[in-house]
């Protein structure tokens, strides 16, 4: 595993995002079907230009938790969201708890089918046997868990470019032709769409944007923040254009089509995998890209539930009167990660693209109002934060 002190922080942080988007959906390569491809040549742009969105609307909320001393997302949002944090705090509590309901769901769905067509093991066992490392990565905290995140990214990314460069070589003249036909059936229309399904993947995407508070806490500057977005967008951005780029050389397959809307075939379809079966050096590609997705999907679980856990401990710790000893801190983080866990098996057996494709669509739209435009109005509003000395923790 990657030694905290050879990364620089923000890099690490850069690698939170990364593992947390590079998740069930992204993965499986389901996502990118779903609110880029089916949108013809415009997809080839707005999963970058998600990035982008990503990115900037990260850099401030980090800024901001630095310079404010807001760890945690309750604390980040109550400071945030000032008098309105009655309406707004609790609303993106609820927002969160949705997202907690989905992401490590839709991780648990992708991270089991890919295991168990690898291994031939049962299905619900294998979302055990992953439900049972999340936990324990999540429990060993924040600092752990960026080291993780940090360790698996590198190991993702090499294991992406092993895999879908080959692919994307060989399958060239089929990508070069599909993307012909996108450009031959493009219309105004379609291209709206596209833009406003990379509004809401972006939206969706940000309903996460509680989780990384707690990693602003090692900056030793606010710059900090911009270098890990600039960090995060380049790693972001490229292995999403990689990986749509990729996955067009199976885009028009009948077979793939006919698989991702038959709801008893989608269930444990995975697009990815289709891809690399059906391209170059499948015998040894396709174990390859089945661990990068299950380690991807196990990633983003960790860091969801990593950011619940420090949200609860930190409410636990400012309730209690006497002294909050390291046994009670480790009680409440062995509780509050089993708790979520489990509920994210339990949601995870309705399978993989019915969440895709009904949970993240409702996602986007709720963060638009609890999250995009608050912040775009916070923004305008604030030329430059005012740090609040009550909400100042010591260094330690």
């Amino acid at each position: 595993m990657l030694d905290k002190n050879k990364m620089a922080i923000p890099v690490g942080v850069a690698f939170v995002w990364f593992t947390t988007q590079f998740g069930g959906g992204f993965a499986s390569g389901a996502q990118l079907f779903q609110y880029f491809i089916v949108y013809g040549l415009i997809g080839l742009f707005t999963p970058v230009l998600a990035q982008a969105m990503g990115a900037f609307f990260q850099w401030y909320g980090l800024r901001y938790a630095y310079r404010n001393k807001t760890f945690d997302y309750k604390s980040f949002n109550d400071s945030f969201f000032g008098k309105y944090r009655f309406i707004f705090s609790n609303l993106y509590e609820v927002l969160y708890i949705v997202l907690l309901c989905l992401a490590p769901s839709v991780a648990f769905a992708t991270g089991g089918a890919t295991l168990s067509q690898l291994t031939g093991i049962n299905y619900m066992l294998c979302t055990v046997i992953i439900g049972a490392f999340i936990f324990f990565v999540t429990i060993f905290g924040t600092d752990f868990v960026r080291r993780v995140a940090s360790t698996l990214s590198i190991m993702i990314i090499a294991g992406l470019l092993v895999v879908f460069i080959p692919n994307i070589i060989a399958q060239w003249p089929v990508i070069v032709e599909t993307i012909q036909t996108m450009a031959s059936e493009f219309t105004l229309a379609k291209a709206g769409a596209g833009l406003w399904s990379c509004l809401i993947y972006g939206a969706f995407q940000l309903a996460s944007i509680g989780l990384l508070m707690q990693h602003a806490e090692p900056f030793s500057s606010d710059k900090d923040a911009k270098t890990a977005m600039f960090y995060g967008f380049i790693v972001n951005g490229s292995m999403i254009f990689i990986s749509t780029l990729g996955l067009l050389g199976v885009a028009k397959n009948p077979e793939l089509i006919a698989s991702m809307s038959n709801p008893t075939l989608a269930k444990s379809f995975v697009p990815t995998v289709f891809m690399v079966q059906r391209g170059v050096g499948a015998s040894v590609f396709t174990p390859i890209i089945s661990v990068l997705i299950i380690l991807g999907a196990i990633s983003t679980a960790v860091n969801m539930v990593a950011g619940v856990v420090q949200r609860f401990v930190v409410a636990a710790e400012k309730r209690t009167t006497g002294e909050f000893t390291e046994k009670k801190e480790k009680t409440y983080t062995y509780v509050v990660a089993g708790l979520f866990t489990a509920l994210a098996w339990s949601i995870a057996q309705f399978g993989l693209i019915p969440l895709v494709a009904k949970g993240y669509g409702l996602l986007g739209y709720l963060t638009i109002p609890v999250i995009v435009i608050p912040f775009i109005i916070h923004m305008i509003m604030s030329k430059k934060d005012v740090q609040r000395p009550e909400l100042e923790q010591p260094k330690e």
